[in-house]
């Protein structure tokens, strides 16, 4: 196999556009698809050990995952709440659900500590055997609904699943050592099955999910022995999980460069190796069209609010029917036999535009497993920024005129170029944007805005050279240590030129939902529905194999947009 060196990327200056970032979609790269791959393909083992619901389905639950030599436990907890006190906010203190992943066995004792902290969630004290706690909301549109009809000896509603694919919607996933948690280098080394990034997590949720069917067939149980039925299976894995996500998620691509850089670039890889594939014969051709197809289908399924979000499905519908037709001829699909998938591409980028062009790659994914699956293993990072203080401060200039050129090309002066800040509410707890002309705070603004870095960096060293020529990074950090991050970032980062988003944050107009979506695509997050600019639901694992699919012959990855069963 190649590795990246010797592959043609695409150039960061089109990869990390931030516009071009809000356009991604999931892939097989994604995290959810990885972890149910590796469910599959290494047999992962769930039972449930103890499930103590009452009547209206309040208690606890437990199961026990067996992944080769390793054993984990998923804890979950029902308690009553008020529908006045449901909301998705991090500032909330009830839920209906709370939860955590637990490694190795589960004694009493330990039981016995997480029914009194896991529910207090952030104000609980968890130990190193805890790997993630997690909340979550019933969906006011579902769960009563298909309580109501199981109970009756009717199965829910597909065409209502469409609109809300759900019957839970988590509001916080939280792993990598908060709140006394295992670390992520614990996790990644003591943990053979939740060895790459945010696995856990989605284990998480994914269990989540499965609870949630559970618990819907046992109120209906309760309420009417007589007539309730459980959920068909076909029906079982079109329910996902809701997720509800805001500006909290967008700090963590600025904050871990070297991490995303990574996620990227195995996605350039994998886009690379199947662009030197010559083999555009029909049955891919024809698996294209499927493919797509598939897409339109997922699309007209999928409900948003927002107007702008619904004429972008729109567009992208119309797109998938042009190219199913465009592949129907002979003529374009002689060019794509002498050509490659690089002339489809071309094709779709010039006249459909890069949101389709986004969309038809990780389509391609899925003719090459072969080519793509491997690097999930390549998917962590250690996040560190290094220092090379000898370096010369004419070099380093050099460097950020030929790798940071998009940065130093914001005119910062321009008040609509420098007009939001990002701060962390204290009432809220959660990152928000302010207005530099009306809003307070801005004395309080999060380091996150690495543009306006650079370029305060770059004119503090031309004055700097200005009278010391010959001078070393060193010299100048001594005079202005206030440059230290932006120094290590630039050095660190011309060497993994996908990790710094090309975009000015504090733009007034600015898009933060390309933040949100470029992290959910890794994620595999669908239904993406945003309720703002800033902040959209999504659906979790919809579509995906469920758990008395795993130990079944089947193809682990045949839900990517996924859409709706036909009873």
């Amino acid at each position: 196999m190649d590795d990246g060196a010797a592959l043609t990327l695409r150039p960061a200056a089109v990869v990390m556009d931030l516009d071009r970032l809000g356009m991604m979609q999931p892939s097989r790269l994604s995290f959810m698809r990885t972890l149910v791959r590796r469910m599959v393909r290494e047999a992962w083992r769930i039972t449930e050990v103890c499930f103590a619901l009452d009547d209206e389905g309040y208690g606890e639950a437990i199961y026990c995952l067996e992944a080769g030599p390793e054993t984990y436990h998923f804890v979950v907890f029902s308690k009553p709440l008020e529908d006045a006190l449901r909301n998705d906010r991090v500032i909330s203190n009830q839920w209906d659900l709370t939860m955590a992943l637990v490694r190795g066995q589960l004694s009493d004792d330990q039981l016995d500590q997480l029914r009194r902290n896991v529910p207090l969630q952030e104000a609980g004290r968890m130990d190193e055997n805890v790997l993630v706690l997690s909340r979550a909301n019933r969906s006011a549109r579902s769960f009563a609904e298909v309580v109501a009809r199981l109970a009756t000896g009717q199965q829910p509603d597909v065409e209502r699943l469409k609109v809300a694919g759900y019957l839970c919607r988590t509001t916080a996933v939280y792993g990598s050592g908060k709140f006394g948690m295992a670390g992520w280098h614990v996790v990644k080394t003591s943990c053979r099955s939740f060895r790459t990034p945010f696995s856990g997590e989605m284990f998480t949720c994914y269990m989540l999910r499965h609870f949630s069917c559970r618990q819907v067939e046992h109120i209906a149980r309760r309420q009417s022995p007589g007539t309730a039925v459980t959920i068909a299976p076909e029906i079982e894995r079109y329910i996902g999980i809701g997720n509800a996500t805001g500006l909290g998620m967008a700090p963590f691509l600025i904050r871990h460069p070297v991490l995303i850089s990574h996620w990227m670039i195995q996605r350039e890889i994998a886009l690379a190796r199947i662009l030197n594939q010559t083999d555009c014969d029909a049955p891919k051709r024809y698996a294209l069209q499927s493919m797509l197809r598939r897409v339109v289908q997922h699309l007209q399924e999928t409900t948003v609010t927002a107007d702008y979000q619904t004429s972008r499905n729109q567009i992208l519908i119309a797109a998938c029917l042009a190219l199913i037709a465009k592949l129907s001829r002979r003529a374009f699909c002689a060019g794509l036999t002498s050509g490659g998938w690089k002339v489809l591409l071309s094709f779709v980028e010039d006249h459909y535009g890069p949101a389709a062009e986004e969309l038809v790659q990780v389509l391609l994914f899925e003719l090459y497993p072969h080519l793509v699956d491997p690097l999930e293993e390549s998917m962590a990072a250690e996040e560190r920024l290094d220092l090379d203080s000898g370096m010369t401060l004419v070099e380093l200039l050099v460097l950020l005129e030929t790798h940071y050129d998009w940065a130093l090309n914001i005119d910062f002066d321009d008040p609509n170029h420098h007009a939001l800040f990002w701060y962390r509410s204290e009432e809220k707890m959660e990152p928000r944007l302010g207005d530099r002309a009306c809003d307070a705070g801005a004395e309080r603004e999060m380091p996150l805005l690495i543009a306006l870095g650079v370029r305060q960096c770059f004119d503090a060293m031309q004055r700097f050279l200005a009278d010391n020529p010959d001078s070393l990074v060193v010299d100048f950090l001594i005079a202005h240590p206030d440059q230290l991050a932006t120094v290590r970032r630039v050095q660190t980062m011309c060497a993994l030129p996908y990790g710094d988003i090309r975009g000015n944050l504090s733009d007034r107009n600015l898009e933060p939902m390309h933040l949100l979506r470029a992290k959910l695509s890794f994620f595999g997050v669908g239904k993406f529905d945003p309720k703002s600019k800033l902040w959209v639901r999504n659906t979790m694992f919809q579509g995906a194999p469920i758990i008395a699919d795993l130990s079944q012959d089947l193809n682990p990855d045949h839900w990517y947009f996924p859409t709706a069963p036909v009873l």
